[in-house]
């Protein structure tokens, strides 16, 4: 099984040596994702504002690999406070319905770009409606 890039740009270019997500066979992973704005790369003030674009951004790079965020079973959180652990829960309610992917959320020392919030993800995709022994 071959891998290839997923690419939106209705998400934030990678900062470094990475692809926004990557998609191998009905598996989509994603690079996490900072509360940066794509039209202008600055980094929304506050963890409100932040989480909430994290997820918009998240929603762009799986629906470029033919998803929704509804195909997302995984998350991993790394947030700069765990503080806003119960705000965070609140936004990331609002974008995810039952049943919610599984997830872990850290506190770490610092993220990039002085961000509050980083979110990645796993997604399990239907196979194409073009597989050979599957529909869609």
């Amino acid at each position: 099984m071959g891998k290839e890039a997923v690419t939106s740009k209705h998400a934030p270019a990678a900062l470094g040596p990475y692809s926004q997500g990557v998609r191998a066979g009905n598996t989509v992973y994603l690079s996490g994702q900072l509360g940066l704005d794509p039209a202008t790369g600055n980094l929304l003030e506050g963890v409100e504002a932040q989480a909430h674009q994290v997820f918009k951004n998240l929603r762009a790079v799986v629906q470029a690999a033919d998803g929704e965020l509804d195909d997302v079973v995984k998350l991993t959180m790394l947030m700069a406070d765990l503080a806003d652990f119960v705000k965070v829960n609140e936004i990331m309610a609002s974008y995810f319905k039952a049943p919610y992917p599984a997830r872990a959320t850290y506190q770490v020392a610092a993220l990039p770009r002085g961000a509050r919030i980083e979110v990645e993800g796993i997604a399990e995709l239907s196979p194409p409606a073009n597989a050979i022994g599957f529909t869609r």
